[in-house]
């Protein structure tokens, strides 16, 4: 019996999907596990086009059930259907320095870790039939790839996220601007970023979008080592964005650190909640099946 069959993709241990294949491979995997975990939608509605079959549950409408394959196999199947939408949507990718760490115990880096998200993300938008773009940046915007919602733009999506990044700084900013640009009505940005950056900067550029309507989901990425200190002797602390250098005893700063990184978590949950944007914490050891719901779940509340 194949992995795939034995769990689903998006909940198995994330150093093992990314073993498997290229990014194409593994963000395909993950949608298709996600989709199977999915519990069925409490909305009602017409839908013009058939997606797929999935297994009958109590309570489904019964005009959905597809009697052909009933008779023919006595198993019990819902037809389901995309809606149509003209919903547009644009991933910020995060591709600084510090995306590139983990620490010793991690067996992803932040940034890798992302891009599977942000690859996952945009197939789920596209299978939605939403256009779908991405700006990747770090202390300049690197990539602008403009939404559109044609399948084969996934590997235009794909192939974007291979591309070069060599500075240390996030411009946040600069691609709220950017993402304003490439989509003039109400739409979702998602932001993709281990939030090392100053936070008012990034304050009236989501001011901006939502006052334009937009929704805008922040995706905060965290290694496991960044979030609890375990260093227990001396050590050399250095700033991968800005090459700051700090000697201290982690076994002195431990509690101090601590406390600092849960209260910068409140206050980035804070922020965002102010300026009516959604937040998730994604620690990058948990399955991608957790933020992936945790995401949907916002999309799913401004699909309606």
């Amino acid at each position: 019996m194949s992995l795939a069959h034995q769990t689903r993709p998006d909940l198995i241990d994330p150093a093992v999907l990314t073993a498997l294949g290229g990014l194409e491979v593994r963000a395909r995997w993950l949608v298709d596990g996600f989709l199977t975990g999915l519990h069925r939608s409490p909305r009602k509605g017409f839908s013009v086009e058939f997606a797929e079959h999935r297994p009958y549950q109590p309570g489904d409408d019964l005009r959905y059930i597809d009697w052909k394959i009933a008779a023919r196999t006595e198993r019990w199947v819902v037809k389901q259907f995309e809606e149509e939408t003209n919903l547009r949507a644009v991933i910020l990718l995060d591709v600084s320095r510090s995306m590139q760490w983990k620490s010793a115990g991690a067996k992803l880096t932040k940034q890798v870790y992302a891009e599977q998200l942000a690859a996952a993300l945009a197939l789920l938008l596209l299978k939605q039939r939403d256009a779908v773009g991405l700006v990747r940046f770090d202390d300049q915007i690197r990539t602008v790839v403009p939404p559109r919602a044609r399948p084969a733009h996934f590997q235009r999506l794909v192939a974007a996220m291979h591309e070069p990044s060599a500075g240390r700084d996030s411009r946040l900013d600069l691609a709220l601007q950017q993402a304003s640009h490439l989509i003039r009505r109400p739409g979702i940005i998602i932001i993709i970023t281990d939030l090392l950056i100053d936070g008012d900067t990034a304050t009236p550029g989501l001011r901006a979008l939502r006052a334009a309507g937009h929704d805008v989901l922040v995706m905060h990425i965290m290694d496991p080592g960044e979030r609890s200190l375990d260093a227990a002797t001396d050590a050399r602390f250095i700033d991968s964005e800005t090459g700051v250098e700090v000697a201290a005893s982690g076994r002195e700063i431990r509690a101090a650190y601590n406390a600092a990184v849960e209260q910068a978590i409140t206050n980035w949950q804070t922020l965002f909640v102010e300026q009516g944007a959604r937040y998730a914490l994604c620690d990058t050891s948990e399955p991608f099946g957790m933020p992936l719901h945790r995401a949907f779940a916002a999309r799913d509340s401004v699909r309606g």
